[in-house]
C-alpha cells in the first residue's frame, strides 16, 4: 500500500519534516517514492507547504494518508 506520510529531517530537539509518498514497508526516512511538500512545526504558527495537485492526484490513485498528515491536509485546506 502507497502513503502519505511526514519524513523526519532537521537536528536534535528541532525536528523539520518533509511530507512524501511510500510503500507502507519502507523505513520512515527510508526510500520514497515522491516529496509532496514540507511541514515545520517549530514557527509559529505552524508552516505546511503542499503541493495541492500531487496530493490530490496521489490521494486519487489510492494512497492512504497517516492520521496526522491528515489533519495538516485538512488544515492545508486540500481535504
Amino acid at each position: 500500500m502507497v502513503k502519505i506520510r511526514l519524513r523526519r529531517m532537521g537536528a536534535k530537539k528541532a525536528p523539520f519534516y518533509r511530507v512524501v509518498v511510500a510503500d507502507s514497508r519502507a523505513p520512515r526516512d527510508g526510500r520514497f517514492i515522491e516529496e509532496i511538500g514540507t511541514y515545520n512545526p517549530l514557527t509559529n504558527p505552524s508552516e505546511i507547504k503542499i503541493n495541492a495537485e500531487r496530493a490530490k492526484y496521489w490521494l486519487g490513485t489510492g494512497a492512504q494518508p497517516t492520521d496526522i498528515l491528515r489533519t495538516l491536509l485538512k488544515k492545508a485546506e486540500i481535504v
